[in-house]
This record gives structure tokens, C-alpha cells and sequence, in this order.
């Protein structure tokens, strides 16, 4: 199977995370048709394994792209469109994985490399805390030496041909933050037997919206309060969301919207609960990895675009934290229209050039 007939596979099969039940198999089935070792991770994950013709087999490069999908109905039109209804590949992750079968098909027909390297087809990279947690946990590089850990993402700001670099911090740390406020509900216009839980929550909004700045934001996304017109509800509940770029920041802000929980609670006679659901660690470049990675790939003719740090998450930033690891771009042209959206279609000529490039950075330093 081609690279691009692996990629229309599994968007026409998409599988929510935790969920890839069926694209996991697909994978094994095409890996074992190669002749590539793998086994399970992570429950619905797959780890393929290649180990070179030369050199210490224990020290690895390790290739990662995600293969979970997104709750979004389809509407680009293609043949090959989603058959799992509400369910889509809007943010481009078939793509990561059929790149990373191809560089594995053919460095399998190769295996012209020292050490080894190893692939991870992870499941769960929409969720949080993620599929990388779970992928750690199960510490499957325990009897390597990780050289690197890389990773691509598809970037429709990015025209084909072009691959963006970040050396440092890249993508920020994001949580959850769950915020239930209590009160005492009734009658609207009878205030002075109601404790008013959509009054309080309001204004717990509008402070949190505060602690937004250059290096830290905060957003709250969904609101429920399931009143009437005219009669206030017990509870109210709300969710958002924060991301960081510094961990002390990151805890010190956390102490901070505590605080403010307990001032509004006094402020409005009311109870409010706060669950913070701590997700993705920043994702932070290793610089030399990067720099070399950029050198390659303007020798092989690509084009190098400098990237600035963004405040999305990735749950690749577990990995960036134990190992030397990169994350770079790669373009699929603004034509394909924005990620996390319905009719998000990357163009299929960025499969060959995302293949290339990884392909031969995993000989490069493979081989370094």
C-alpha cells in the first residue's frame, strides 16, 4: 500500500481517542505485511520497532504521530470522505500517520542505519491528559538510549514545501479548569431569598479574565446554567481553559484562581468547587536537534520557515520532558483551510515532502 492510500484509509475510517480501535488494527495488518515487529501500547495504540544493520542497538531514534480523530461531521466533499458519522480527521492526524508508514516502509526495505528505530502510532492525542501519559507509563524505552524523539504536525499557514522550526519553548502547557458555583435558587425578582449562583459565576468569569497576558491565557469556554427567564438555578457550571509557558507561573496562577474562588464565594454568600484537571506540559525543542534539523532541511531543498512560540497545546510535551525531542511544521498550503474544522483538507502533495524530510532525518541521526 502507497503512502497516500494509507492516509485515505484512515480518513475515511476516523475513531475518536482511546477510541482507534479499528485503525490500530489496520496498522498492524499493513506493518506485518512489511515485515516490521510491533506490538500494542497504550491500549489502542501500535510501537514498531526496525533495528538497523549496524552500530549499538540499543541507542534509538523514536518516530511519534498521533492517529486519533475529532468530533466534527464532515463536509469536504471527497470520495473519501468519513463513513463514521460525527466523527472526522480535522486536524490533519491520518496524514501524520501515513508519513510516518511510509518512512517506515522504507527504511524497512533499507534498514541501512545504525541502531534502531522505533515508531509510535498514539492514540489519544486530542484527549488530555493524552496518549502520551499513557504511552509513558508503560515506559517502553527503558532499555534504550533515546537520541531523539521527533514529531510533525500538519500547518495550513504553511504553503507545501515548507517545514517551520521553533528551537526552545514552542507550544505552551494547557489545563482544565472546572468551576461549579452553588447557591440557593428561585423566583428572579424575589432577590433577597435567592443566592444568586449566575451573578457569582459571572463575576467569576470576568476576574479570571484577568490573568490573561503575553505568557499566560485564560479562556472559559462552556457555561451551563439551567434557569429560565425568571427563575435563577441552584448551580452553575462553567469550563475553560489555561496555558502557560513557564511551570511556575503556570502553579502560581493556579493558586491564584483558588484565591479568587474563595473571594467570590464570600463576596455572594455562595459555594464554589474547583477542579483543575492538569494536562500538557509545555512542548520545549531540544536546540541543537533543531538547529541541525533546519540545516538538513535546507540542504535537501525544503523551505526553512522560523516559527514563533504559540499558546496551543500538545501532549507531545511529555516526551519533550524526558528526552531530547522535536517538534517542527509542516506546510500543507493555506488552500486546505483551517484545522479543527469541517471541510479541513490538507493537500496531498505535502504527504511526499513530510515523508522525505522525516525519512531522512531519522538517517541523520541515526546515523550521526
Amino acid at each position: 500500500m502507497n503512502t497516500e492510500d494509507f492516509r485515505k484509509h484512515l480518513h475515511s475510517h476516523p475513531e475518536l481517542s482511546f477510541e482507534e480501535h479499528s485503525t490500530a488494527a489496520f496498522i498492524s495488518e499493513q506493518l506485518s505485511e512489511l515485515g516490521i515487529e510491533h506490538c500494542p501500547i497504550a491500549n489502542t495504540g501500535i510501537l514498531a520497532r526496525i533495528e538497523g544493520k549496524r552500530g549499538n542497538l540499543n541507542r534509538c531514534v523514536v518516530l511519534r504521530a498521533d492517529i486519533d480523530a475529532m468530533p466534527i461531521k464532515e463536509l469536504t466533499g471527497v470520495e473519501w470522505a468519513s463513513q463514521s458519522e460525527g466523527v472526522m480527521h480535522g486536524c490533519g492526524h491520518d496524514c501524520h500517520a501515513a508519513i510516518l508508514y511510509g518512512v517506515l516502509k522504507r527504511l524497512q526495505a533499507e534498514r541501512d542505519f545504525e541502531g534502531t528505530l522505533l515508531a509510535l502510532f498514539q492514540p489519544g492525542g486530542e484527549g488530555n491528559p493524552g496518549g502520551a501519559k499513557a504511552i509513558l507509563e508503560e515506559n517502553p524505552f527503558k532499555d534504550y538510549n533515546v537520541a531523539a524523539v521527533i514529531c510533525e504536525h500538519v500547518d495550513a499557514d504553511l504553503e507545501v514545501g515548507e517545514i517551520g522550526f521553533c528551537p526552545g519553548k514552542f507550544l505552551a502547557s494547557e489545563d482544565e479548569l472546572h468551576f461549579t458555583v452553588k447557591g440557593v435558587g428561585g423566583r428572579a425578582a424575589v432577590r433577597s431569598r435567592i443566592k444568586d449562583s449566575v451573578v457569582a459565576m459571572s463575576d467569576l468569569i470576568l476576574r479570571l479574565n484577568t490573568f490573561n497576558s503575553d505568557v499566560c491565557t485564560l479562556s472559559v469556554g462552556k457555561v451551563v446554567a439551567d434557569g429560565a427567564a425568571d427563575i435563577v438555578p441552584d448551580e452553575c457550571y462553567c469550563v475553560g481553559s489555561m496555558q502557560s509557558f513557564d511551570e511556575r507561573l503556570r502553579a502560581r496562577v493556579k493558586d491564584m484562581i483558588a484565591h479568587t474562588a474563595e473571594e467570590i464565594e464570600y463576596k455572594y454568600d455562595v459555594e464554589i468547587e474547583v477542579d483543575i484537571r492538569s494536562g500538557h506540559p509545555c512542548v520545549e525543542n531540544d536546540a541543537q536537534l533543531t538547529y541541525e534539523a533546519m540545516l538538513l532541511a535546507d540542504s535537501h531543498g525544503f523551505v526553512v520557515k522560523d516559527l514563533e512560540q504559540r499558546v496551543t497545546a500538545e501532549d507531545f510535551g511529555y516526551y519533550s520532558q524526558l528526552y531530547p525531542s522535536l517538534f517542527y511544521c509542516l506546510g500543507v498550503g493555506r488552500d486546505s483551510g483551517r484545522r479543527h474544522t469541517a471541510s479541513f483538507l490538507p493537500d496531498e502533495r505535502a504527504l511526499a515532502v513530510g515523508e522525505e524530510f522525516m525519512y531522512q532525518l531519522a538517517l541523520n541521526i541515526l546515523n550521526k
